[in-house]
């Protein structure tokens, strides 16, 4: 049965080539993506079905929304979503490896986003995976695993792509933000925005979002001193719902540009 496109409150983004579909990671992270700086230029890394670039077009004026996507399929599909939309002008695909986008790119970008794959690659053997990973699409398990885009690699584009003030954001599993922080901090990228999304009161910490600037954006009361800067900056807490289908104020506050039923 084919996947019926999704229809946003000023978009529609069709996920039926796509191995990754609409999820609530990627609407979070592009409604939460700071745009105070006011950003000329953006790029969202691993883009899927296109929805980051297109939430990024509807709520800046920034003239180039880059995106990158590695399928085949998902990137004809985000290209055609981008050309279906009011901002096609402003928004173009590029079909490419990270690796080789970040070594021959000689721009940089104001705002970098990306959604990207953190599954772990399994190292089972495919008689015990769990039901239906053994039977996963090619294109799915690039979707879904880290090994498809490693995090060392995209802090090391992110740091040859991102201009001297720009912001990049990232949304990863709440158990990898430690060892995420590290290694920006390695690459002289810090974290200045931190988010720790739950389902509902009772769940743990599922997720965290993070923004980070270069050293040189930090204050200079604390410029040098990773520890202290690391400790200034109190993570958030946003918690999805009540209960079932009863969202919580701000959740609603931060999404209800996108959704039909906000």
């Amino acid at each position: 049965m084919a996947q019926k496109p999704f229809q946003f409150k000023q978009f529609t983004v069709a996920q039926d080539r796509c191995a990754a579909k609409i999820g609530t990671d990627g609407v979070l992270l592009g409604a939460w993506a700071s745009i105070d700086h006011n950003p000329e230029s953006i790029l969202d890394i691993g883009t899927g079905t296109g929805i980051i670039a297109l939430m990024m077009a509807q709520r800046s004026y920034a003239e180039t929304i880059d995106a990158l996507e590695l399928d085949d399929d998902a990137y004809e599909q985000a290209t055609e979503n981008f050309e279906n939309s009011d901002w096609g002008d402003r928004l173009f695909c590029y079909h490419a490896h990270l690796y080789e986008f970040a070594t021959e790119i000689e721009d940089t970008y104001d705002l970098i986003i990306s959604n990207p794959p953190f599954y772990e690659t399994p190292s089972l053997p495919s008689a015990s995976l769990p039901e239906g990973e053994n039977t996963m699409s090619e294109a799915r398990k690039k979707a879904r695993f880290e090994d498809t885009m490693p995090f060392e690699l995209l802090i090391g584009a992110v740091a040859k792509l991102l201009s001297e003030t720009g912001v990049f954001n990232v949304i990863i599993p709440h158990h990898r933000e430690e060892d995420f922080i590290a290694l920006a901090s390695s690459a002289h990228l810090f974290p200045t925005r931190i988010t720790h999304v739950k389902g509902n009161l009772e769940s743990p910490i599922k997720r965290s979002m993070l923004a980070f600037q270069r050293l040189e954006q930090i204050p200079h009361d604390i410029e040098g001193d990773f520890i202290r800067f690391r400790e200034s900056v109190l993570p958030k807490e946003l918690i999805i719902e009540y209960a079932r289908h009863e969202y919580t104020d701000a959740y609603i506050a931060l999404v209800k540009d996108f959704y039909l039923k906000m």
